[in-house]
């Protein structure tokens, strides 16, 4: 049994001695090729330049950028597309803005016309314009005295008002919410009837008066004819009711143009007397009486001889 003990202890140090030898031989001789081929490359000169290139390829491949080993003609053609690819950007952009501002401005200028209310009278012919600025086109005339829609919007000189449901501009200050007196040339005087009272207590030459203002200005439809104060106790006095300024300056120069038909004898509006006596030196300012009346504001006064 000893005998055995030791055979079989030879034979496994016999086979692992001869297990490892092989092993090791091989380890080694895969150890000095590797060493061998290690030391050539270490010992092999490198390029600085192929080791820039490389990482910078590298990292341009990584962010999608044409790699240093490009063509010099692709990297130019990048830069030159890229910057014009901006300069298109910025110029949609700016398109999309200026295309929005119009939009805008035609949305403001519908609404405009759209809640346009109010009526004011054109004072004077007036050029009509697409819009308000330099760039305007002239596209007809609108003529005095007629009744316009004004929208309310003012841009410089210029307001908005509408025709034939267009936006239309005209220049400012020529539109009145009363309708301007004009009187056609060679407007007479006339001895029909007035509708309205005012005649009663008065002289002929009183009546004339009051029939030719009654005609020539049918807006006017109150009258203050006699009473027993001043001139118009005698009937010979009239007084034609307005606060107008520009009405009551209407009639106040018709009399005057026709003062020797009518045989006036004086005219008052406004605080100011005119009289044929006097003509030559024009409307005269006369001194406060105390009241609107009194100063002749609601009304023009006339008396004949």
């Amino acid at each position: 049994m000893a005998e055995h003990r030791h055979k079989r202890d030879t034979d496994a140090r016999r086979l692992f001695g001869a297990v490892n030898t092989k092993t090791v031989s091989a380890g080694l001789a895969a150890l000095a090729t590797t060493t061998v081929i290690a030391v050539g490359v270490l010992s092999a000169p490198i390029s600085r330049d192929l080791v820039a290139a490389d990482t910078a390829d590298a990292a341009d491949a990584t962010a999608g950028r044409p790699t240093m080993s490009a063509s010099a003609d692709a990297r130019d053609e990048f830069v030159v597309s890229r910057s014009a690819s901006r300069k298109q950007s910025a110029q949609d952009k700016k398109e999309a803005v200026r295309e929005a501002r119009a939009d805008g401005a035609l949305a403001a200028t519908a609404k405009a016309v759209r809640r346009a209310d109010t009526k004011l009278w054109t004072t004077a012919p007036l050029n009509l314009w697409t819009e308000s600025g330099d760039d305007a086109e002239m596209v007809g005339e609108v003529e005095a005295s007629r009744q316009v829609l004004v929208t309310g919007r003012q841009a410089g000189e210029r307001v908005e008002i509408v025709v034939e449901g267009k936006s239309r501009w005209v220049t400012d200050g020529y539109l009145s919410e009363d309708k301007p007196v004009t009187l056609g040339v060679g407007a007479g005087l006339s001895m029909a009837p007035c509708p309205h009272s005012g005649e009663s207590g008065l002289t002929s030459a009183a009546v004339l008066v009051f029939r030719s203002v009654c005609h020539a200005f049918p807006q006017i439809t109150t009258y203050g004819g006699w009473s027993n104060h001043g001139e118009h106790a005698s009937g010979r006095a009239i007084d034609i009711m307005t606060s107008d300024v520009a009405l009551g300056t209407a009639i106040a120069e018709f009399l005057h143009s026709h003062a020797s038909e009518l045989h006036l004898y004086d005219i008052l509006w406004r605080q100011h007397i005119w009289t044929p006596v006097r003509a030559g030196e024009g409307w005269r300012y006369m001194s406060s009486r105390g009241s609107t009346t009194a100063n002749h504001y609601d009304h023009v006064h006339v008396s004949v001889y």
